[in-house]
């Protein structure tokens, strides 16, 4: 049970119904927003307090406000799934919670309660409810939690005001070319995360240093970036936001094991045990970038897909470094076992499978 009492004050001028439909018939991902936003306040006095959803809206914050300096943030992401009774669910809502307090420790920001996180996530759903879009391709509506250093000031110390919100935006497929597999370069100019770093975190620092590699890649016409470790440059990490699997020629899948630099994905964690009833052996173990090519090449590695809240499950194709390019798509298109463990997601998610994991949490 939540100790945080919500206010509610409606937004005064809500987006019309015509252009709410307009918009959900062809939502993209991250351009439009829903007309509230959740609010709530921290103080070492007070403790998490003043709870509101009010309508969206910008921000005021001073110049000197600590975030804006010192990157004291944290963030998630998560979906609300329209399901065909017309209930709202989203999906393991309570990991994302865990793993927002996790974060928080990392860059030492108040622990929300997981209770609490739950409940500003319901209270924004329930208010902008006629926001979440109906299943048709894969549409949902996207929840970001964040949480930042709200204090005005300057020096290097942990804020004594934080600011914890929630906004939500009407989401399609993340990819507009639908489930075609990806190409990948190699970054070896640029690592994402060292041991002891903030790699485990959700923290816009580690979205922010994937950009220039992330750039680079889409210049020499690559979709995407896979990182590798920071001290050997051997092992494979994760690409700018999404973990990695590799399909073995025995049925087997393995996927690079957290070392703390690689962030704990809720996609991730749920393929392990998702994969795992649909008769595949799951290793966590680290693999070298020689490994990816050489079992391309010699067909012991038959598919390779990524994974994230925001793409689902995305098969991988090219893979391309200074050693040269593999290619692990079957002939341009996604490998049965993505295709499967993809599916069998998306069902469980939009309330088509039986939830035998208990993953899904009601929240309309």
């Amino acid at each position: 049970m939540s100790a945080l009492d919500i206010s509610v004050t409606p937004n005064e001028d809500p987006t019309p119904d015509a252009r709410v439909a307009e918009i959900l018939a062809d939502p993209g991902f991250g351009v439009s927003f829903t007309d509230h936003m959740v609010t709530v306040e921290w103080t070492p006095e007070q403790g998490w307090h003043d709870a509101r959803v009010t309508a969206y809206g910008p921000i005021s914050l001073d110049p000197a406000t600590a975030v804006l300096h010192y990157a004291q943030e944290i963030f998630e992401g998560m979906k609300a799934y329209r399901h065909e009774d017309g209930s709202i669910w989203s999906f393991r809502p309570d990991a994302n919670g865990e793993r927002l307090r996790r974060s928080a420790r990392r860059l030492a920001l108040p622990e929300l309660p997981v209770e609490d996180f739950l409940a500003t996530i319901t209270a924004l759903v329930e208010v902008d409810q006629r926001w979440v879009p109906d299943a048709a391709g894969e549409k949902s509506l996207y929840l970001r939690p964040f949480m930042f250093a709200s204090e005005a000031f300057l020096g290097v110390r942990p804020s004594k005001h934080v600011t914890f919100m929630v906004i939500a935006s009407p989401a399609g497929a993340y990819f507009a070319r639908g489930v075609k597999p990806v190409s990948i370069m190699v970054s070896e100019d640029y690592t994402r995360a060292a041991v002891g770093g903030l790699g485990a975190a959700k923290t816009g620092g580690n979205y922010a240093s994937s950009l220039a590699p992330q750039s680079e890649a889409i210049a020499r016409g690559f979709d995407q970036v896979v990182f590798l470790d920071a001290i050997e440059r051997r092992y494979v990490e994760e690409l700018g936001g999404m973990n990695l699997y590799f399909v073995h020629d025995d049925g087997t899948i393995v996927t690079p094991e957290l070392t703390g630099t690689i962030l704990e994905g809720v996609t991730r964690a749920s393929i392990i045990d998702l994969a795992g009833t649909l008769g595949h052996k799951v290793e966590e173990r680290r693999v070298t970038i020689d490994e990816w090519r050489d079992g391309v090449t010699s067909g012991r590695i038959t598919e390779v897909f990524a994974c994230g809240t925001a793409a689902v499950v995305t098969p991988v194709g090219v893979l391309s470094s200074r050693a040269g390019e593999v290619d692990s798509s079957h002939d341009g298109e996604a490998g049965p076992v993505t295709l499967a463990i993809r599916q069998a997601l998306v069902d469980l998610q939009y309330g088509r499978a039986e939830d035998t994991f208990g993953w899904m949490h009601r929240l309309v």
